[in-house]
């Protein structure tokens, strides 16, 4: 057994399993077990791999419980210091881990690490969804170093200092394992969509830090599972996120945030309406039912949780920052609202 376990969690992925996981083994063999984890596919992605692949441990979850519950069942499973939960849709490089172990070992606080993400497709600029290290600001709302709604920023090497960050990407998430399973691993409930974020929140407010190690670098396509513009993903985003506020906020933050964020959320509703997409408008509504039908469940499980004033938030509205003060590189933020 190897102190790493690279996981990668599978649904309906053949194709990136074909594409990728050949580099995966040549890159990281050598110091890490490989394992493939199937969230109940329906495509030929099993049998693929028994063929294929029969020298890698392949898990088979019995449904698919979505990102958070395929990789709980998995990990439970699995055996290692160090996870990595890798995306399908990833391209790895040489000596991509040995980097970011290294930074972890270095810090026994460190409970997450996320390496630089780059676009697969404009191998360049900063893919969105970890882009150089996650942020959140004051109201919930996530960006990234080298990421700020939208727009994606060329890497010029203006992002390759170690960093504590607030959140790394759940797209190729180094954790420690104990600690991974100490704080009940990722939220069930979240499905898929900023359960990260949340998991790196809890840990955070337990005194861990979350880091960012460019020494590391991967490519990633995005969109594997869910594609970027999807009324689904739309319903995911804005019920996690008001969900993930609930949990893990200070208590004297939570009514006038929420209050906040409620308000915003119908006017992107509004956005949605005036640019004619009625299936994402559709989508704010029901995701916001459905946080208000699960908000005494959210209250529970705030209150088993551990609340303090963490550190790496923005502490203005990025919202505001964006769109009305045109502010697109992160670079353009003042340091001393970080929290």
């Amino acid at each position: 057994m190897k102190r790493v376990a690279v996981v990668i969690l599978n649904y309906n992925g053949q194709k990136f399993l074909e594409k990728f996981l050949p580099t995966v083994i040549e890159y990281s063999s050598d110091v890490a077990d490989i394992v493939v984890a199937d969230n109940a596919s329906t495509d030929n992605s099993v049998a693929y791999m028994k063929e294929a692949f029969p020298n890698v441990r392949l898990i088979l979850n019995g449904s698919n419980g979505g990102f958070s519950t395929g990789y709980n069942l998995a990990l439970s499973q699995v055996e290692a210091e160090y996870y990595c939960l890798l995306n399908s849709d990833i391209e790895v490089t040489p000596h991509w881990i040995e980097p970011v172990i290294d930074l972890m070992d270095s810090d026994q606080t460190i409970a997450a690490c996320q390496p630089k993400l780059l676009s697969y497709y404009d191998k360049e600029r900063f893919e969105y969804a970890g882009a150089g290290g996650g942020f959140i600001d004051k109201y919930g709302y996530p960006f990234c170093r080298g990421r700020v709604f939208q727009h994606l920023e060329i890497d010029h090497g203006q992002y390759d200092d170690v960093k504590e960050v607030f959140w790394a990407t759940g797209a190729c998430m180094f954790v420690r394992s104990e600690v991974y399973h100490r704080f009940g691993g990722l939220d069930d409930t979240f499905f898929a969509h900023m359960e990260e974020i949340d998991f790196c929140w809890r840990v955070k407010n337990e005194g861990y830090k979350v880091m960012y190690c460019p020494q590391s670098k991967v490519y990633h396509i995005g969109g594997g599972t869910l594609p970027k513009s999807s009324a689904r993903k739309t319903y995911l985003n804005f019920r996690n996120n008001l969900s993930l506020l609930v949990k893990n906020l200070p208590k004297k933050a939570v009514i006038g945030t929420l209050v906040y964020r409620i308000l915003l959320d119908w006017i992107a509703g509004l956005k949605f309406l005036a640019q004619g997409s009625i299936a994402d408008l559709w989508a704010v509504t029901r995701a916001h039912l459905s946080f208000y039908r699960h908000l005494p469940a959210l209250k529970k499980k705030r209150k088993s949780l551990k609340h303090t004033n963490v550190s790496q938030v923005y502490q203005k509205n990025i919202v505001f920052k964006h769109f009305l003060e045109k502010k697109m590189l992160y670079t353009e933020l003042n340091e001393q609202d970080f929290s």
